[in-house]
Order: structure tokens, then sequence, then C-alpha cells
């Protein structure tokens, strides 16, 4: 298994179409063998997909995705966990563990209201317009 998560100084990067970096860990027997962190160099939503494929990795933790990045990723056959927030390293142990908590249903959806309380684009720092997508 190898989990990828958007990495920004150590926590789940909060827009996926915009990370710079991936941590990608490498499981086996259910603990984590080995991680790196794996720059983007300027790929942005679409390609990352690709690029997460390349890796050979099957799952990932984020936080804020859009639609469109959802399909690329079921199409590429990795698994989503969307709306995570903290510490990357964290987030893979409690996954590991089966406590994670993540939504389902995570996606940049608020085009039409602008950013307010509650959107679904991760809650730390978001800054950005998903209008951007």
């Amino acid at each position: 298994m190898k989990i990828a998560a958007t990495y920004e100084n150590g926590r789940i990067f909060q827009h996926f179409g915009r990370t710079e970096q991936f941590k990608v860990y490498e499981v086996s027997d259910g603990r984590v063998a080995s991680s790196r962190v794996v720059d983007t160099n300027g790929s942005g939503h679409g390609a990352l997909a690709g690029l997460l494929q390349g890796l050979g990795v099957d799952t990932l933790i984020c936080g804020g995705i859009g639609g469109g990045a959802q399909q690329a990723l079921a199409a590429a056959g990795i698994r989503l966990y969307g709306g995570v927030s903290g510490e990357a390293d964290a987030a893979v142990e409690a996954l590991l563990a089966g406590r994670l908590a993540f939504d389902s249903a995570v996606q940049c959806s608020h085009h039409s209201h602008g950013h307010g309380e509650g959107h679904a684009c991760g809650s730390e720092g978001c800054g950005h317009s998903c209008g951007q997508h």
C-alpha cells in the first residue's frame, strides 16, 4: 500500500489542485515502512492524479478537492480520504488504525456563494478561490 498526503510544513495542505508537495508513505504489514516528500514540479489539478498514479499511490489523504480531481483520482484507481486537516503523519497513522476522520462528500462546492464559514475546502488558511478549478 502507498499512501500520499497533500503536504506543507508537516500538515495536510488544504487545496489538492495547488499542492506543491506530497508526502508519500510506503506501508507494509499495516505500518509505515518509509516515507518521502515529493515535489509536484508545478503540476496542477488534472496532472496530479497522473503524478500520483505514476508513483504507485493507491490512497490519497487531502483537505479540499474539486469534483474534476475526484473523478481523475477515481479513474486512476486512487482511494480518496478528503476533508482532512492536521498533521500528515498523524492522519496516516489514524488511517492505518481505522480511525481517520474524513468527509466522504468533500468538494469545493461553494462556487456560487463565495467563501464563508463551513465551506468544504478545509478550514486551515484556505485563502484561495475555488472558482479557479
